[in-house]
């Protein structure tokens, strides 16, 4: 019976993780329609954020609690600097924007190396140590993200459904010639998303980094990889649905929990099997394209 359910509490806060992880993507989709390709560097510009003001070999040594806001902070910034500096421009042309986040992302990355090797003197960048939010516990570590994590989700779905900048979102997303007819400035509320996204992406990027120990400037693509992980969670609950993030995360945070426990060596392989499955058989994934839960 314990070895039962062992799994089941490790993938309800995995999947709490990846949740949070993969929301700030599906939002600019659902608003926008765009794929943000730069969303694994957001997560990696959170947790670099939270490195440079809690580590010994940052700039400064404040406590992790610091680390999660300025992470948080930091995502958010660079997510609304995009949008105003690029996006902006050229998101009427889809192609256009989905090279541009790509190039953006690895450019982000890239500059994360660099200040850690030039600047901060780090000298294995593939090695960004930071802590745990709370102490050395692993299981109040998966208790605080889990409910810190729908604390947001909860606050977010409110936000969008029950607010007037909420509505507005809905709004855009179904149509911005729409929306301008009623008054709603469509340049605001992407920029707000973007925002938004950010904030979630850096505060995911100081969680995942912390329930790992570590971070990297590699971290968008290695295991748990989670720019690959949060396309894979959108295209199972659907492009644009945030209870469609949700619901795909604890899909594949349990299928993968469960399958690493059979073998190992199938970690990331599930996750890859259900994404191809979706795609042949219900690509518009389980809840379609929506811009809120």
């Amino acid at each position: 019976m314990v070895e039962i359910i062992q799994p089941i509490i490790t993938a309800t806060f995995l999947s709490a993780l990846y949740a949070i992880i993969a929301i700030g993507f599906t939002l600019i989709f659902g608003v926008g329609g765009i794929l943000n390709f730069a969303h694994g560097a957001f997560i990696t510009v959170g947790a670099f954020g939270a490195f440079l003001v809690t580590n010994s070999s940052g700039l400064l040594e404040l406590p992790i609690w610091a680390g999660l806001l300025i992470g948080t902070l930091a995502g958010a910034g660079i997510a609304a600097l995009t949008y105003v500096g690029v996006i902006r421009w050229v998101r009427t042309r889809p192609v256009t924007v989905l090279i541009l986040t790509f190039v953006i992302g690895f450019f982000l990355i890239y500059a994360i190396r660099i200040l850690s090797v030039q600047l901060l003197g780090v000298n294995d960048p593939l090695n960004i140590p930071v802590e745990p939010v709370i102490g050395s516990s692993d299981t109040m570590n998966n208790v605080f993200i889990f409910a810190t994590s729908w604390l947001f989700i909860g606050l977010l779905i409110f936000f969008v459904n029950y607010t007037r900048t909420g509505q507005a979102i809905i709004a855009v997303s179904q149509s911005d010639k729409g929306a301008a007819l009623v008054g709603i400035n469509a340049e605001r509320i992407n920029l707000i998303t973007w925002t938004v996204a950010g904030a979630f992406a850096g505060y995911a990027g100081v969680l995942l980094a912390g329930a790992f120990g570590n971070g990297s400037w590699l971290m968008s693509i290695q295991p748990p990889a989670p720019l690959i992980l949060s396309f894979a969670i959108v295209i199972l609950g659907g492009l644009g649905s945030i209870k469609g993030s949700v619901v795909g995360a604890y899909i594949i945070g349990f299928v993968e929990t469960f399958t690493v426990n059979i073998e190992p060596q199938l970690a990331g392989i599930s996750s890859l099997g259900l994404l191809l499955l979706f795609l042949l058989v219900k690509p518009e994934g389980l809840f379609g394209r929506e811009a809120a839960g």
